[in-house]
């Protein structure tokens, strides 16, 4: 690497998780690692990340479609409270909405954050018949997907520069999830943007109707 003027990325250090809940709170896990699907809106998975900026931390919520590896609902903001989780899940159920996607019957895989099982979050599964699902404590394996998409997003944009304040992270994070979902090949999706498998999966639907 260092012949051909290469350089690693190196990953920043972790700030602690978020705080958990107690685990007689919390809905069962009903994924167990296994986060196969056959179709969109079948499986979503949440978390919530950390992103060092100049003026202090901020923090970055995600909502990814399991079958596309789609991000369909996004946060960033400069506090934990619940509505950093629960705007990114508003996001993500407004857009199946518009879509006249049925959201009814799917899985929603989180940690035992305490974003996730607030009240008014709980709420917003309930209005759209979600059902809630919850990894064990302390165990990244448990929501592998979303540990992975956070991690991608340190290593393709958070870690390759110095950030100034909030603002610069939401204008950079819109930019990178536009080109994640309509442009970036993966090769869970046979080297295929999310975006692309969306749009098949609609046409199919369309087809078979």
């Amino acid at each position: 690497m260092a012949t051909d003027g290469l350089k690693g990325i190196r990953r920043r250090k972790k700030r602690p998780s978020t705080r958990s809940a107690d685990a007689g709170e919390c809905p069962v896990d009903l994924v167990e690692r296994n986060f196969a699907v056959t179709a969109p809106n079948m499986l979503w998975v949440a978390d919530i990340t950390y992103i060092p900026t100049r003026a202090g931390w901020v923090y970055a919520a995600f909502v990814l479609d399991a079958y596309t590896r789609e991000i369909i609902g996004w946060q960033v903001t400069n506090h934990m409270r619940v509505s950093l989780a629960r705007d990114a899940l508003d996001m993500a159920l407004s857009a199946r909405l518009r879509a006249g996607e049925d959201v009814s019957g799917l899985i929603h895989h989180s940690d035992r954050g305490v974003q996730y099982r607030s009240i008014t979050y709980g709420e917003s599964l309930a209005e759209s018949k979600v059902v809630a699902s919850v990894g064990s404590r302390g165990d990244s394996y448990d929501n592998a997907m979303a540990e992975a998409l956070n991690s991608m997003f340190k290593a393709e944009l958070i870690d390759r520069r110095t950030w100034p304040a909030l603002t610069d992270v939401i204008v950079a994070t819109s930019k990178w999830i536009g080109w994640y979902n309509n442009r970036r090949l993966h090769s869970a999706l046979a080297h295929r943007p999310p975006k692309e498998v969306h749009q098949e999966w609609q046409k199919y639907q369309a087809y078979a109707a």
